[in-house]
């Protein structure tokens, strides 16, 4: 390839990744005010706004979970997950064993369920989130997906070297409205109904 002269090649940008200490030193000193943010592999990811079916179907969610799980779990939503790779994900829901207090100083770093309810965030959801949840050891990661209305239940964490985490699903199993799902050490079935708007 030949340069133009007086012209550089162009090189590729730096990109500055953050540790989980630095996201939390900006947060403390309000970088992010009203912004929906989480990191996730050093990287600061700003989150879609959320719609009204988005957010209808992470209610369902947290609702269906709280019954199949009952006491001795919490069904967390829209809260912090550790995860490795200076990650800090937000899942929209994440059943973790315990109570509540159980977490009063540090949020999980385990979960038996992660939950990403998807619309316009679905291919992100089914590749680099699927790949993150699968490297934290989640055993079961569940995408409501909003556009196609179907439930895809991903399963068996496995190292996978060419995905974003170096881990992902090797199973990928698919729930239409009428079917219903166990969930992952939970204590009854979820109707793939009860989780749609």
């Amino acid at each position: 390839m030949s340069v133009a002269a007086g012209v550089e090649p162009t090189a590729p940008c730096a990109e500055r990744r953050f540790t989980l200490d630095e996201y939390h030193g900006m947060a403390d000193l309000g970088f992010f005010n009203g912004q929906r943010v989480e990191l996730v592999g050093g990287r600061i990811v700003i989150m879609s706004p959320v719609g009204a079916a988005h957010y209808t179907g992470v209610k369902l969610v947290e609702e269906a979970l709280e019954r199949a799980y009952g006491a001795g779990y919490v069904v967390r939503t829209r809260a912090p997950l550790l995860a490795p790779d200076d990650s800090e994900p937000e899942p929209d829901a994440a059943v973790v064993p315990g109570h509540p207090r159980d977490y009063r100083a540090a949020h999980p770093s385990r979960a038996l369920l992660v939950v990403e309810v998807a619309d316009s965030t679905l291919a992100y959801d089914r590749t680099t989130k699927a790949s993150l949840y699968a490297a934290a050891d989640v055993p079961e990661y569940w995408v409501p997906n909003l556009v196609d209305r179907r439930l895809e239940v991903h399963r068996d964490p496995a190292s996978l070297p060419g995905e974003a985490f170096g881990a992902g699903y090797r199973t990928l199993s698919l729930y239409l409205p009428g079917d219903t799902v166990p969930p992952a050490g939970g204590r009854a079935p979820v109707p793939v109904d009860d989780l749609l708007p």
